[in-house]
């Protein structure tokens, strides 16, 4: 192709050359005079050319006719096919001319001329490999998706380009939303070249949209196997992928697969929040207190969560609130700072009925980075300590107004979500979701919050919530709903 594309180029110069020479000789006007041995011609600058182009023409015919007979000679000495590839020949470069020169047409934008010269190379050189999948490219390139389809369709029939035709035809169906067709292209693609980025990244998006959570375990397990993916990233998806996977085995009365599921999720990813909180109701169910305890502590030490508090205080419903403090404290000795930690503090002391050390655990976070929870909390405080209803209403109003705090954001669109999820409900994008405070925050206040609020107003409520009440108060969802 390059031979041939230097040819081109040289007979360009030559053309271009003889041109500018030529337009001198007319302009310079006159005769020209040429002396060979004894004779002497004299001729106008038109007949100059005209046969300066003769016997360019005639070098040419000779070089075609000696080609030929050298052809013919090699025939009648044995080499049977002489003849055929000299003509071959000339074709083939023909064709490699027409491929050139539709890679050509497709960077310069011209749709029609790109289409025309695969198809000119197509007939010529007789070579699918080559010819399909440029023609494809071109096709493709300029809208005509049906000539694109049936042109890797082509390359299908052919083992070194069955790969790029299911590439292909991937691509074509992911553009028509044929995400069905597209998962079993996917597969196909992924059997012949297991270590293809794109291909494995492109099935594991097809499997999670369709739920298919095994499948996308065996996938994510490849893609770190061919190094295409840092294996904490893929232990993190495997998690959530696991975690996904228990909950549908639960919701179908698959207990044990479902709890095992659970467990090895937290296992893969200790800071997975709801994959902890899973976990702990797992060990819940054989009352197994101290393993429930013991996972939500490991994953609070290293991602404090308010769902992780409620978790924890259901390890034991029954205990007074002094029991329960006691029983808090292991918790919030392992981020003692955290703001998370703070506000638990000043929960667990308001259900005790400790209200100055309430105050101290949440008073820099009132003027430092005010939400509704902390003003809301500090609300309770002065109802708790006695405090005029002018005062219990100044918080409240702030409150009403203030940040929600942090919530699950995703990460690519920032949608806000009231509980976590695998996949963003907005974009899709898988684990996405972070627990964060959001760039702009136009939730509002939950029922509960709304009702607290209404009754230290009113009067109506004699004592805070309890503190797995308050846990709840500002994320909702019931102990299913948060995984």
């Amino acid at each position: 192709m390059i031979g041939s594309l230097t040819k081109i180029i040289f007979f360009i110069i030559i053309i271009a050359t003889v041109s500018i020479a030529a337009g001198a000789i007319i302009d310079a006007g006159g005769v020209i005079t040429m002396q060979f041995a004894s004779y002497e011609v004299s001729l106008t600058p038109i007949q100059g050319i005209i046969g300066i182009i003769l016997c360019l023409s005639i070098l040419l015919a000779a070089k075609w006719i000696f080609g030929i007979i050298v052809a013919i000679f090699k025939f009648f000495n044995g080499d049977e096919t002489a003849i055929t590839r000299y003509f071959n020949k000339n074709k083939e470069e023909r064709g490699y001319k027409a491929l050139a020169d539709s890679m050509v047409s497709m960077a310069a934008g011209e749709g029609k001329d790109a289409i025309n010269n695969a198809n000119r190379a197509e007939r010529l050189l007789k070579r699918p490999q080559l010819t399909n999948l440029v023609s494809a490219q071109a096709a493709e390139k300029f809208g005509d998706n049906k000539r694109a389809l049936k042109y890797y369709k082509r390359l299908l029939k052919n083992d070194q380009t069955r790969f790029v035709g299911l590439q292909g035809l991937l691509k074509q169906k992911l553009l028509e939303g044929d995400t069905e067709t597209a998962l079993l292209l996917a597969e196909k693609a992924f059997s012949i070249r297991p270590k293809h980025e794109q291909t494995l990244n492109i099935l594991f998006d097809l499997q999670t949209e369709k739920l298919d959570w095994k499948g996308a375990q065996k996938t994510i397990k490849a893609n770190v196997r061919a190094g295409k993916l840092p294996k904490d990233v893929g232990l993190r998806r495997e998690a959530i992928l696991l975690l996904a996977d228990a909950k549908e085995m639960l919701e179908a009365g698959e207990i044990d697969k479902g709890k095992a599921a659970a467990i090895a999720a937290n296992k893969s990813s200790p800071d997975l929040i709801p994959a902890a909180i899973l976990a702990a109701e797992m060990y819940m169910l054989e009352n197994n207190k101290r393993s429930a305890s013991r996972v939500l502590k490991k994953t609070w030490g290293l991602n404090p969560h308010p769902d992780l508090a409620t978790a924890f205080a259901e390890i034991n419903l029954k205990e007074t609130s002094s029991e329960r403090r006691k029983r808090f404290n292991p918790l919030i000795k392992l981020k003692s700072e955290h703001s998370e930690t703070k506000l638990l503090i000043a929960e667990l002391a308001i259900g005790n009925e400790d209200f100055p050390a309430a105050r101290r655990a949440i008073k820099n976070l009132t003027s430092t980075n005010p939400t509704v929870r902390s003003l809301a909390l500090m609300a309770a405080i002065e109802k708790g300590e006695g405090a005029d209803e002018k005062t219990v209403r100044a918080w409240l109003n702030k409150a009403l107004t203030a940040s929600r705090g942090p919530q699950w954001v995703c990460e690519k669109c920032s949608n806000i979500h009231s509980s976590w999820q695998p996949r963003c409900g907005n974009c899709e994008t898988f684990d996405s979701l972070s627990w964060k405070e959001p760039l702009t925050d136009d939730t509002k206040l939950t029922n509960e919050m709304l009702d607290f609020t209404a009754g230290i107003l009113t009067g109506s409520e004699s004592s805070p919530p309890p503190v797995t009440n308050i846990c709840l108060l500002y994320t909702s969802p019931s102990p299913r709903d948060r995984g």
